[in-house]
Protein backbone atom coordinates (compact mmCIF):
# COMPACT_ATOMS: atom_id res chain seq x y z
CA UNK A 1 0.00 0.00 0.00
CA UNK A 2 1.20 3.58 -0.67
CA UNK A 3 0.19 6.78 0.07
CA UNK A 4 0.55 9.80 -1.52
CA UNK A 5 0.27 13.66 -0.37
CA UNK A 6 1.27 16.75 -2.36
CA UNK A 7 1.19 20.83 -2.00
CA UNK A 8 1.34 20.99 1.76
CA UNK A 9 3.24 24.34 1.41
CA UNK A 10 4.22 24.49 5.11
CA UNK A 11 5.74 27.91 5.76
CA UNK A 12 7.43 29.51 8.20
CA UNK A 13 4.32 31.79 9.60
CA UNK A 14 5.40 35.22 7.28
CA UNK A 15 2.97 34.71 4.32
CA UNK A 16 -0.57 33.22 3.88
CA UNK A 17 -2.33 30.36 6.16
CA UNK A 18 -0.95 26.73 6.03
CA UNK A 19 -2.52 23.49 7.20
CA UNK A 20 -3.14 23.21 10.91
CA UNK A 21 -2.11 20.65 13.00
CA UNK A 22 -5.14 18.63 13.46
CA UNK A 23 -5.17 17.91 9.75
CA UNK A 24 -2.30 15.55 10.26
CA UNK A 25 -3.85 14.15 13.45
CA UNK A 26 -7.22 13.55 10.96
CA UNK A 27 -4.55 11.74 8.26
CA UNK A 28 -2.60 9.86 10.84
CA UNK A 29 -5.94 8.43 11.19
CA UNK A 30 -6.60 8.03 7.86
CA UNK A 31 -3.72 6.17 7.38
CA UNK A 32 -4.54 3.52 10.25
CA UNK A 33 -8.09 3.04 8.49
CA UNK A 34 -7.03 2.78 4.77
CA UNK A 35 -4.23 0.39 6.83
CA UNK A 36 -7.09 -1.93 8.04
CA UNK A 37 -9.08 -1.78 5.15
CA UNK A 38 -6.60 -3.11 3.05
CA UNK A 39 -5.49 -5.90 5.24
CA UNK A 40 -8.85 -7.47 3.87
CA UNK A 41 -7.97 -9.43 1.47
CA UNK A 42 -10.10 -11.33 -1.55
CA UNK A 43 -12.17 -14.01 -0.41
CA UNK A 44 -12.72 -11.95 2.83
CA UNK A 45 -9.88 -13.31 4.82
CA UNK A 46 -8.23 -10.76 7.07
CA UNK A 47 -4.51 -10.60 6.80
CA UNK A 48 -2.58 -7.52 8.48
CA UNK A 49 -0.34 -5.86 5.69
CA UNK A 50 3.31 -5.48 7.02
CA UNK A 51 4.43 -2.39 5.13
CA UNK A 52 2.37 1.19 4.30
CA UNK A 53 4.93 3.84 2.05
CA UNK A 54 3.59 7.15 1.83
CA UNK A 55 5.26 9.82 -0.85
CA UNK A 56 5.48 13.53 -0.17
CA UNK A 57 5.31 14.43 -3.91
CA UNK A 58 6.44 17.59 -3.73
CA UNK A 59 6.27 21.49 -2.62
CA UNK A 60 5.29 19.83 1.16
CA UNK A 61 7.82 22.69 2.67
CA UNK A 62 7.58 25.64 1.20
CA UNK A 63 11.22 27.94 0.84
CA UNK A 64 9.82 30.64 -1.66
CA UNK A 65 6.91 31.73 0.82
CA UNK A 66 8.67 33.81 3.52
CA UNK A 67 9.21 37.26 3.69
CA UNK A 68 13.10 36.71 4.98
CA UNK A 69 14.07 36.80 1.43
CA UNK A 70 13.15 40.42 1.46
CA UNK A 71 14.96 41.31 4.54
CA UNK A 72 17.14 42.79 2.13
CA UNK A 73 17.04 44.30 -1.21
CA UNK A 74 20.39 42.89 -2.18
CA UNK A 75 20.20 39.85 -0.38
CA UNK A 76 20.55 36.53 -1.74
CA UNK A 77 17.30 35.28 -3.66
CA UNK A 78 16.94 31.75 -5.12
CA UNK A 79 18.64 32.51 -8.37
CA UNK A 80 21.92 33.53 -6.74
CA UNK A 81 25.04 31.84 -6.60
CA UNK A 82 24.30 28.40 -4.05
CA UNK A 83 27.61 28.43 -3.41
CA UNK A 84 27.63 31.43 -1.48
CA UNK A 85 27.56 31.68 2.15
CA UNK A 86 24.65 34.18 1.88
CA UNK A 87 22.66 32.07 -0.23
CA UNK A 88 23.62 28.87 2.12
CA UNK A 89 22.65 30.63 5.27
CA UNK A 90 19.44 31.80 4.10
CA UNK A 91 18.06 28.39 2.56
CA UNK A 92 19.15 27.64 6.43
CA UNK A 93 17.16 30.34 8.20
CA UNK A 94 14.14 29.31 6.07
CA UNK A 95 14.25 25.99 6.03
CA UNK A 96 14.53 26.02 10.22
CA UNK A 97 11.84 28.17 10.57
CA UNK A 98 9.37 25.83 8.30
CA UNK A 99 10.81 23.03 10.10
CA UNK A 100 9.89 24.94 14.25
CA UNK A 101 6.44 26.31 13.07
CA UNK A 102 5.31 23.39 12.12
CA UNK A 103 6.83 20.77 14.71
CA UNK A 104 3.55 19.64 16.17
CA UNK A 105 2.59 19.04 12.53
CA UNK A 106 5.59 17.27 11.39
CA UNK A 107 5.88 14.92 14.61
CA UNK A 108 2.35 13.32 13.75
CA UNK A 109 3.93 12.62 10.60
CA UNK A 110 6.90 11.41 11.75
CA UNK A 111 5.52 9.24 14.45
CA UNK A 112 3.82 6.84 11.77
CA UNK A 113 7.17 5.85 11.13
CA UNK A 114 8.74 5.40 14.38
CA UNK A 115 8.61 2.03 15.66
CA UNK A 116 4.97 1.01 16.85
CA UNK A 117 4.12 4.60 15.76
CA UNK A 118 1.39 2.37 13.32
CA UNK A 119 -0.75 -1.16 15.12
CA UNK A 120 -3.31 -2.98 13.26
CA UNK A 121 -5.40 -5.33 14.96
CA UNK A 122 -4.33 -8.70 15.08
CA UNK A 123 -6.24 -11.59 13.22
CA UNK A 124 -8.17 -14.39 15.44
CA UNK A 125 -10.62 -17.37 15.48
CA UNK A 126 -11.14 -19.62 12.75
CA UNK A 127 -11.93 -17.14 10.03
CA UNK A 128 -9.16 -15.04 10.89
CA UNK A 129 -11.39 -12.19 11.92
CA UNK A 130 -9.62 -8.96 13.75
CA UNK A 131 -9.59 -9.18 17.16
CA UNK A 132 -9.37 -5.33 17.79
CA UNK A 133 -9.04 -5.89 21.91
CA UNK A 134 -5.76 -8.02 21.20
CA UNK A 135 -2.23 -5.70 21.51
CA UNK A 136 -1.70 -4.60 17.75
CA UNK A 137 0.18 -5.80 15.39
CA UNK A 138 3.07 -2.80 14.10
CA UNK A 139 3.01 -2.04 10.56
CA UNK A 140 6.45 -0.89 8.56
CA UNK A 141 5.95 2.94 7.53
CA UNK A 142 7.85 4.40 5.41
CA UNK A 143 8.41 8.51 4.39
CA UNK A 144 9.75 9.24 1.18
CA UNK A 145 10.49 13.16 -0.46
CA UNK A 146 10.07 13.87 -4.03
CA UNK A 147 10.39 17.75 -4.79
CA UNK A 148 8.17 19.98 -6.59
CA UNK A 149 8.88 23.82 -7.65
CA UNK A 150 8.46 25.55 -3.70
CA UNK A 151 11.07 22.95 -2.46
CA UNK A 152 13.26 22.48 -5.40
CA UNK A 153 16.44 23.63 -3.09
CA UNK A 154 16.01 19.93 -1.94
CA UNK A 155 17.25 18.59 -4.73
CA UNK A 156 20.14 20.73 -5.35
CA UNK A 157 23.42 18.45 -5.24
CA UNK A 158 26.81 19.02 -3.35
CA UNK A 159 27.74 19.54 0.00
CA UNK A 160 25.96 23.17 0.36
CA UNK A 161 22.56 21.37 0.87
CA UNK A 162 22.93 18.43 2.61
CA UNK A 163 22.76 20.36 6.06
CA UNK A 164 19.51 21.07 4.89
CA UNK A 165 18.55 17.60 3.71
CA UNK A 166 19.32 16.27 7.16
CA UNK A 167 17.20 18.90 8.89
CA UNK A 168 14.45 17.86 6.84
CA UNK A 169 14.87 14.16 6.76
CA UNK A 170 15.31 14.40 10.73
CA UNK A 171 12.10 16.28 10.99
CA UNK A 172 10.19 14.45 9.24
CA UNK A 173 10.94 11.00 9.19
CA UNK A 174 12.07 10.02 5.94
CA UNK A 175 13.73 7.14 4.33
CA UNK A 176 15.74 9.32 1.90
CA UNK A 177 19.44 9.48 2.08
CA UNK A 178 19.89 13.58 2.99
CA UNK A 179 23.40 13.00 1.55
CA UNK A 180 21.66 12.72 -1.88
CA UNK A 181 19.85 15.20 -3.56
CA UNK A 182 15.86 14.57 -3.15
CA UNK A 183 14.13 13.40 -6.22
CA UNK A 184 12.44 15.22 -8.12
CA UNK A 185 11.00 11.76 -10.71
CA UNK A 186 10.74 8.47 -10.06
CA UNK A 187 13.99 7.91 -12.44
CA UNK A 188 15.80 9.96 -9.39
CA UNK A 189 15.48 7.16 -6.54
CA UNK A 190 15.85 3.67 -7.52
CA UNK A 191 13.80 2.89 -3.92
CA UNK A 192 10.89 5.17 -5.09
CA UNK A 193 10.99 4.25 -8.59
CA UNK A 194 10.71 0.36 -7.42
CA UNK A 195 7.89 1.18 -4.88
CA UNK A 196 5.41 3.03 -7.65
CA UNK A 197 6.42 0.23 -10.15
CA UNK A 198 4.37 -2.61 -7.43
CA UNK A 199 1.57 -0.57 -7.24
CA UNK A 200 1.27 0.00 -11.19
CA UNK A 201 2.01 4.21 -10.44
CA UNK A 202 3.56 6.60 -12.30
CA UNK A 203 4.28 9.77 -9.98
CA UNK A 204 5.96 12.92 -10.33
CA UNK A 205 4.91 16.66 -9.07
CA UNK A 206 3.79 17.93 -12.51
CA UNK A 207 5.98 21.50 -12.34
CA UNK A 208 7.73 20.33 -15.92
CA UNK A 209 4.50 21.15 -17.54
CA UNK A 210 4.39 24.56 -15.94
CA UNK A 211 6.98 26.98 -17.61
CA UNK A 212 6.55 29.70 -15.63
CA UNK A 213 7.84 27.27 -12.69
CA UNK A 214 10.33 24.83 -14.67
CA UNK A 215 13.04 26.11 -16.60
CA UNK A 216 14.24 22.65 -17.83
CA UNK A 217 16.50 21.67 -14.85
CA UNK A 218 15.01 20.94 -11.03
CA UNK A 219 17.79 22.59 -9.68
CA UNK A 220 17.83 26.03 -10.90
CA UNK A 221 15.70 28.46 -10.56
CA UNK A 222 12.16 29.35 -12.74
CA UNK A 223 10.58 32.57 -13.37
CA UNK A 224 7.61 31.50 -10.83
CA UNK A 225 10.73 31.55 -7.71
CA UNK A 226 10.87 35.14 -8.75
CA UNK A 227 6.96 36.03 -9.32
CA UNK A 228 6.58 35.15 -5.82
CA UNK A 229 9.74 36.31 -3.87
CA UNK A 230 9.59 39.94 -6.03
CA UNK A 231 5.50 40.42 -5.82
CA UNK A 232 3.44 37.75 -4.14
CA UNK A 233 5.52 37.94 -1.25
CA UNK A 234 6.40 41.70 -1.37
CA UNK A 235 3.55 43.94 -2.37
CA UNK A 236 2.04 42.68 1.26
CA UNK A 237 5.35 43.56 2.32
CA UNK A 238 5.43 46.74 0.91
CA UNK A 239 1.87 48.17 1.49
CA UNK A 240 2.14 47.42 5.03
CA UNK A 241 5.15 49.53 5.44
CA UNK A 242 4.27 52.18 3.72
CA UNK A 243 0.78 52.93 4.47
CA UNK A 244 0.16 50.07 7.24
CA UNK A 245 -1.91 52.83 9.75
CA UNK A 246 -3.79 54.06 7.00
CA UNK A 247 -5.80 50.65 5.94
CA UNK A 248 -7.38 48.27 7.54
CA UNK A 249 -5.50 45.04 9.16
CA UNK A 250 -7.89 43.11 7.46
CA UNK A 251 -6.99 44.28 4.18
CA UNK A 252 -3.53 44.09 4.49
CA UNK A 253 -4.12 40.35 6.01
CA UNK A 254 -5.75 39.79 3.33
CA UNK A 255 -2.84 40.73 0.70
CA UNK A 256 -0.81 37.88 2.27
CA UNK A 257 -3.36 35.32 1.21
CA UNK A 258 -2.04 36.44 -2.69
CA UNK A 259 -0.63 33.18 -3.42
CA UNK A 260 -3.54 31.23 -1.94
CA UNK A 261 -5.64 32.33 -4.76
CA UNK A 262 -6.66 30.17 -7.72
CA UNK A 263 -6.26 30.45 -10.21
CA UNK A 264 -2.81 32.85 -9.81
CA UNK A 265 -3.92 34.83 -12.88
CA UNK A 266 -6.94 36.34 -11.07
CA UNK A 267 -4.19 37.75 -8.20
CA UNK A 268 -5.16 41.29 -9.42
CA UNK A 269 -8.57 41.05 -9.28
CA UNK A 270 -8.19 39.36 -5.60
CA UNK A 271 -6.75 43.13 -4.82
CA UNK A 272 -9.51 44.71 -6.43
CA UNK A 273 -11.81 42.74 -4.31
CA UNK A 274 -10.16 43.30 -1.10
CA UNK A 275 -9.97 47.30 -1.91
CA UNK A 276 -14.11 47.38 -2.31
CA UNK A 277 -14.70 44.70 0.22
CA UNK A 278 -12.90 46.89 3.09
CA UNK A 279 -14.11 50.17 1.36
CA UNK A 280 -10.63 51.48 0.96
CA UNK A 281 -10.95 54.93 -0.22
CA UNK A 282 -9.94 56.23 -4.19
CA UNK A 283 -7.06 57.99 -2.86
CA UNK A 284 -5.66 55.00 -0.83
CA UNK A 285 -6.42 52.40 -3.43
CA UNK A 286 -4.09 54.58 -6.05
CA UNK A 287 -1.40 54.30 -3.76
CA UNK A 288 -1.79 50.27 -3.36
CA UNK A 289 -2.31 50.10 -7.34
CA UNK A 290 0.97 52.21 -7.74
CA UNK A 291 2.97 50.06 -5.34
CA UNK A 292 1.77 46.80 -7.17
CA UNK A 293 2.67 48.93 -10.65
CA UNK A 294 6.32 50.44 -9.02
CA UNK A 295 7.35 46.98 -8.32
CA UNK A 296 6.29 45.05 -11.56
CA UNK A 297 8.44 47.50 -12.59
CA UNK A 298 10.99 46.82 -10.59
CA UNK A 299 10.57 43.10 -11.13
CA UNK A 300 10.97 43.49 -15.01
CA UNK A 301 13.83 45.17 -14.28
CA UNK A 302 15.90 42.12 -12.71
CA UNK A 303 18.84 40.88 -14.72
CA UNK A 304 17.22 37.41 -13.83
CA UNK A 305 13.77 38.36 -15.87
CA UNK A 306 15.66 40.14 -18.57
CA UNK A 307 18.06 37.05 -19.18
CA UNK A 308 14.73 34.74 -19.15
CA UNK A 309 13.25 36.76 -21.44
CA UNK A 310 16.04 35.97 -24.12
CA UNK A 311 17.34 32.43 -23.32
CA UNK A 312 14.34 30.84 -22.08
CA UNK A 313 11.46 31.50 -23.87
CA UNK A 314 9.25 28.32 -24.04
CA UNK A 315 5.76 29.85 -25.28
CA UNK A 316 7.10 33.85 -24.95
CA UNK A 317 6.55 33.26 -21.45
CA UNK A 318 7.83 36.84 -20.44
CA UNK A 319 6.38 38.85 -22.84
CA UNK A 320 2.77 37.04 -21.56
CA UNK A 321 4.14 37.73 -18.04
CA UNK A 322 4.70 41.50 -18.91
CA UNK A 323 1.29 41.90 -20.51
CA UNK A 324 -0.62 40.31 -17.55
CA UNK A 325 1.00 42.55 -15.09
CA UNK A 326 0.53 45.51 -16.82
CA UNK A 327 -3.06 44.51 -17.72
CA UNK A 328 -4.32 46.76 -14.75
CA UNK A 329 -1.73 49.50 -15.44
CA UNK A 330 -3.57 52.24 -16.98
CA UNK A 331 -7.14 51.54 -15.95
CA UNK A 332 -9.52 52.34 -12.85
CA UNK A 333 -9.24 50.00 -10.55
CA UNK A 334 -13.19 48.72 -11.13
CA UNK A 335 -12.43 47.34 -14.55
CA UNK A 336 -9.46 46.14 -13.61
CA UNK A 337 -11.07 43.40 -12.02
CA UNK A 338 -13.48 43.04 -15.31
CA UNK A 339 -10.35 42.59 -17.61
CA UNK A 340 -8.27 40.64 -14.76
CA UNK A 341 -11.23 37.77 -14.71
CA UNK A 342 -11.54 38.15 -18.58
CA UNK A 343 -7.61 37.29 -18.37
CA UNK A 344 -8.22 34.46 -15.90
CA UNK A 345 -11.00 33.10 -18.12
CA UNK A 346 -8.55 33.23 -21.50
CA UNK A 347 -5.24 31.54 -19.61
CA UNK A 348 -6.29 30.61 -16.07
CA UNK A 349 -9.04 27.40 -16.61
CA UNK A 350 -7.05 25.95 -19.44
CA UNK A 351 -3.97 25.57 -17.19
CA UNK A 352 -5.77 23.59 -14.16
CA UNK A 353 -5.85 19.85 -15.72
CA UNK A 354 -2.83 17.73 -16.62
CA UNK A 355 -4.40 14.76 -17.78
CA UNK A 356 -3.21 15.00 -21.66
CA UNK A 357 0.13 14.99 -20.35
CA UNK A 358 -0.24 11.62 -18.10
CA UNK A 359 -2.18 10.00 -21.40
CA UNK A 360 1.28 11.13 -22.87
CA UNK A 361 3.37 8.84 -20.19
CA UNK A 362 5.77 6.22 -22.03
CA UNK A 363 4.30 4.29 -19.10
CA UNK A 364 1.20 4.57 -20.04
CA UNK A 365 1.74 4.19 -23.53
CA UNK A 366 3.53 1.29 -23.10
CA UNK A 367 0.86 0.26 -20.56
CA UNK A 368 3.17 -0.33 -17.75
CA UNK A 369 1.63 1.32 -15.77
CA UNK A 370 -2.28 2.08 -14.42
CA UNK A 371 -2.17 5.42 -13.10
CA UNK A 372 -0.38 8.19 -13.31
CA UNK A 373 -0.15 11.20 -10.14
CA UNK A 374 0.40 14.58 -10.55
CA UNK A 375 0.27 17.43 -7.85
CA UNK A 376 1.22 21.09 -8.54
CA UNK A 377 -2.25 22.36 -9.64
CA UNK A 378 -3.98 22.23 -6.27
CA UNK A 379 -7.01 20.80 -8.07
CA UNK A 380 -7.75 17.21 -7.10
CA UNK A 381 -9.04 14.98 -9.89
CA UNK A 382 -9.53 11.60 -11.49
CA UNK A 383 -9.68 11.29 -15.30
CA UNK A 384 -10.14 8.06 -17.00
CA UNK A 385 -7.14 7.78 -19.92
CA UNK A 386 -8.13 4.42 -21.45
CA UNK A 387 -8.38 0.87 -21.13
CA UNK A 388 -5.60 -1.68 -21.78
CA UNK A 389 -6.56 -3.83 -25.19
CA UNK A 390 -7.09 -7.63 -24.14
CA UNK A 391 -3.63 -9.57 -25.02
CA UNK A 392 -1.77 -6.49 -23.65
CA UNK A 393 -1.07 -8.11 -20.31
CA UNK A 394 2.32 -7.29 -18.64
CA UNK A 395 3.11 -10.16 -16.02
CA UNK A 396 2.47 -7.92 -12.90
CA UNK A 397 -1.06 -8.21 -13.96
CA UNK A 398 -2.07 -4.56 -14.41
CA UNK A 399 -4.08 -5.15 -16.91
CA UNK A 400 -7.37 -2.79 -17.06
CA UNK A 401 -8.32 0.73 -16.73
CA UNK A 402 -5.76 3.88 -17.02
CA UNK A 403 -6.57 6.54 -15.04
CA UNK A 404 -4.87 10.51 -14.23
CA UNK A 405 -5.06 11.57 -10.74
CA UNK A 406 -4.12 14.87 -9.18
CA UNK A 407 -3.12 14.76 -5.47
CA UNK A 408 -4.93 18.68 -5.24
CA UNK A 409 -3.40 19.78 -2.05
CA UNK A 410 -3.88 20.72 1.61
CA UNK A 411 -4.25 24.27 2.38
CA UNK A 412 -6.65 27.43 2.17
CA UNK A 413 -7.74 28.65 -1.36
CA UNK A 414 -9.58 31.50 -2.97
CA UNK A 415 -10.87 30.33 -5.54
CA UNK A 416 -12.53 33.26 -8.17
CA UNK A 417 -16.55 32.92 -8.74
CA UNK A 418 -16.70 31.89 -12.04
CA UNK A 419 -20.81 33.46 -12.76
CA UNK A 420 -20.02 36.43 -10.95
CA UNK A 421 -20.99 39.48 -13.06
CA UNK A 422 -18.27 42.07 -11.19
CA UNK A 423 -15.57 39.65 -11.82
CA UNK A 424 -14.74 39.68 -8.31
CA UNK A 425 -16.01 37.47 -6.23
CA UNK A 426 -14.05 34.71 -4.53
CA UNK A 427 -14.97 31.95 -2.53
CA UNK A 428 -12.86 30.46 0.15
CA UNK A 429 -12.19 27.27 1.59
CA UNK A 430 -9.73 24.19 3.00
CA UNK A 431 -9.18 21.42 1.37
CA UNK A 432 -7.52 17.93 1.99
CA UNK A 433 -6.88 15.59 -0.73
CA UNK A 434 -4.98 12.33 -0.38
CA UNK A 435 -4.17 9.04 -2.43
CA UNK A 436 -3.72 5.40 -1.45
CA UNK A 437 -2.80 2.50 -4.12
CA UNK A 438 -2.72 -1.31 -3.44
CA UNK A 439 -1.20 -3.99 -4.68
CA UNK A 440 -1.83 -7.73 -5.08
CA UNK A 441 -4.84 -8.60 -2.94
CA UNK A 442 -4.64 -5.83 -0.15
CA UNK A 443 -8.68 -3.89 -0.12
CA UNK A 444 -9.68 -7.12 -1.49
CA UNK A 445 -8.31 -6.75 -4.94
CA UNK A 446 -9.58 -3.03 -5.11
CA UNK A 447 -6.48 -0.63 -6.27
CA UNK A 448 -6.81 2.50 -5.38
CA UNK A 449 -8.84 4.78 -2.84
CA UNK A 450 -8.64 8.70 -3.64
CA UNK A 451 -10.08 10.83 -0.60
CA UNK A 452 -10.40 14.51 -0.61
CA UNK A 453 -12.64 16.80 1.64
CA UNK A 454 -13.09 20.65 1.82
CA UNK A 455 -14.08 22.54 4.68
CA UNK A 456 -15.63 25.53 4.38
CA UNK A 457 -14.72 29.39 5.48
CA UNK A 458 -16.51 30.70 8.87
CA UNK A 459 -19.03 33.25 8.79
CA UNK A 460 -18.44 36.65 10.24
Amino acid sequence: MIVIISDLHLTDGTTGQTIKENAFRIFARRVRDMAIAASWRKGGRYQPIERIDILLLGDILDVLRSTAWLENDYGPRPWSDPDDLPYIGKLNDITTAILAHNEPSLTCLRNLAEPGGLLLPPPGGANGDPRPSEPGVPVEVGIHYMVGNHDWFYCVPGRSCQLLRRKVAAALGLENDPEQPFPHGPEDSTRIAGILRAHGVRACHGDIYDPFNYSGSRDQPSLGDAILIELLNRFPFEVRNRMGSLLPRTFIEGLRELDNVRPLAAASVWVDALLHEHGVSAMQAGKVKDTWNNLVDDFLGLDFIRDRGSMFNPFESVDKLEYALRFTRDVPLGLSGRLGAWWNRVTGDSADSYFAHAAREKAVEDHEARFVVYGHTHHHEIVPLGVAPLGVAPENGRRGAQVYFNSGTWRRVHRLARSSRSGRAFIAYDVMTYLAFFKDDERKGRPYACWSGALGEASE
